[in-house]
């Protein structure tokens, strides 16, 4: 077998803006809804990361479709409108589908319209902008994230090798948002309850991890993403280089999305 050198590759795409429409909606946990788009002009769309973002334009209260920009001008007068960052949960070019989860957690304009979503609505996406492509095998692979990350860490073990061995740590709000990931064999899924107590910092440290080279993925609120990393390469030993932490959200903030490499 010909081995790749390990490496992260970053792919640029078309960054189109796309009006797509709401062709099913499932409410996967009480609290996670899942919405797949298609139509015509989701010709070209392209994502190649399992961590990639799209941005999400949703229509204002009472419209069926959001404004979208022509060459990014807004028509005059005309109120542009909310955006979030989501991840493509999953992509199918032959079928036609792209799929998000939206967490119902919080407020705004996201969870507002995933909530009362319905099939025939309308929605902006634009981007992915690019890819970082994680290249050649680790000994072992660690995911930790919260709600916000559940999209990549599902997609990652999704796209992972069957010969892949993974460590997955995953804080929910209670066991009923707990989801049927499909993974390698050779996974460890870890849930962490917070209506229970538990939370990532507090486990991270009573858990075993296994022997060798790991690529390891944080994606969670950002001061804890940043005290995960600290922690990963203090006193975990891991290679900055192979760790990608990410705050997904912030407290008390809006929008928010940081890449923590220093």
């Amino acid at each position: 077998m010909t081995m790749v050198e390990r490496a992260v590759r970053r792919v640029r795409h078309d960054m189109k803006l796309r009006l797509l429409q709401v062709r099913a909606v499932e409410r996967v946990t009480p609290a996670c809804v899942r919405i797949s788009l298609g139509g015509e002009d989701l010709a070209g769309y392209a994502t190649a990361g399992y961590d990639d973002h799209s941005k999400l334009f949703f229509p204002a209260p009472g419209a069926e479709r959001p404004v979208l920009p022509e060459a990014g001008v807004y028509p005059e007068g005309v109120t542009p409108p909310a955006m979030r960052d989501y991840t493509p949960r999953r992509f199918d070019a032959a079928k036609g589908v792209l799929v998000f989860d939206i967490s119902l957690h919080g407020e705004g304009p996201a969870v507002e319209w995933a909530a009362a979503a319905r099939v025939g609505q309308y929605l902006g996406v634009g981007g992915p902008g690019g890819s970082f492509v994680v290249e050649g095998d680790f000994d072992w692979y660690l995911l930790i994230g919260d709600e916000s990350a559940l999209p990549a860490i599902a997609r990652r073990l999704e796209e992972l090798p069957a010969r892949a061995r993974v460590l997955a740590v995953i804080e929910v709000a209670s066991a009923a948002e707990q989801q049927n990931l499909t993974a390698p064999p050779d996974t460890r899924l870890v849930w962490l309850h917070r209506d229970a107590g538990q939370n990532l910092l507090a486990a991270l440290p009573g858990l075993e991890f296994p022997p060798g080279e790991a690529y390891a993925f944080v994606a969670c609120e950002g001061d804890v993403a940043k005290q995960i990393r600290q922690y990963l390469i203090a006193d975990r030993g891991m290679n900055k280089k192979w760790l990608k932490a990410s705050g997904y959200w912030s407290k008390g903030e809006a929008a928010v999305h940081e890449q923590f490499d220093e």
